[in-house]
């Protein structure tokens, strides 16, 4: 395991000015975002001179994308919303071949109209769940044809919110294309941390095998569900990377909700840990 980082953490004027930031902190992994290189995060269209400039800027700084963002509000309660984010996700699932890239995140989406990372009371009913089977599905199809993993990302605010609603979305589709996106902090309300061990623990027992890519951040002592830079909170993080060892995991943790004078610390903090776990036993998964 090793630290990477989101691209947008660094805004720069230029897709390389923005990589050369990366590459300035010892950050060799990367989840990148089309808006870094002048687009949308699900660009209406993308120019093949562009992706062969960004595959170039990856190479000649010698990074890996790791993973690509292709987050858009999977049940909006527009079905022309939905389904006009579903266009673009091919769109960006198509180009991702020639960006080097085999990881493309989504949002499992909210009925909230206005922000998709806003719970919603109707996030719970059986046509939202429906709704999401739905555009799963096609963007299953997609990513197998294009030969790229999906990941999901349990969001608190989201349809699916915690560990056993991810197990049953993969369950249901059944595609060894559909992966989860696991980040501890956003598997913790506030009420829920005495339990942290616990939770932890059942989430790595249901999804542990079915980790595309590993996202960290931190909970913060105050506020409701409140996160911030990894090593600055208090999410557990000898167990979080213990359990990510013990399934077997051994990608990039992608830091992110960190602001830009914050990297240089999160990095050391979480370079630490992952030393540290080389000299403990390797939990029984």
């Amino acid at each position: 395991m090793d630290v990477g980082i989101f691209a947008k953490i660094f805004p720069r004027a230029t897709l390389e000015a923005t990589l050369d930031a990366v590459q300035q902190h010892g950050i060799h992994f990367v989840q990148f975002n089309m808006a870094c290189a002048g687009l949308t995060t699900l660009p209406d269209q993308i120019p093949s001179v562009l992706t062969h400039r960004i595959r170039d800027a990856f190479d000649e700084r010698n990074l890996t994308m790791s993973a690509i963002s292709g987050t858009y509000n999977m049940i909006h309660p527009n079905p022309a919303h939905r389904e006009e984010g579903l266009r673009r996700l091919r769109v960006l699932i198509n180009a991702c071949d020639g960006l080097g890239v085999r990881v493309i995140t989504v949002c499992t989406g909210t009925r909230d109209a206005q922000n998709m990372w806003r719970k919603h009371a109707d996030n719970d009913t059986v046509e939202a769940w429906s709704d999401l089977i739905f555009y799963i599905r096609q963007a299953v199809v997609l990513a197998q044809d294009a030969g790229v993993q999906i990941g999901v990302e349990p969001e608190l605010s989201n349809v699916i919110d915690s560990a056993p609603k991810a197990r049953r979305l993969l369950d249901e589709i059944g595609s060894p294309v559909l992966r989860v996106v696991m980040d501890a902090s956003n598997l913790l309300h506030v009420a829920e941390r005495e339990n942290m061990q616990m939770i932890l623990n059942d989430a790595f027992d249901l999804l542990g095998h079915d980790v595309a890519l590993v996202h960290a951040k931190d909970l913060m002592a105050g506020g409701p569900d409140v996160h911030g830079a990894a090593g600055t909170g208090v999410l557990d993080y000898d167990l979080y990377l213990d359990l990510l060892r013990a399934s077997g995991y051994n990608g990039p943790l992608i830091l992110h909700t960190l602001r830009e004078d914050q990297v240089e610390q999160s990095v050391r903090f979480l370079r630490s840990k992952i030393v540290a776990i080389q000299n403990r036993p390797v939990r029984a998964s």
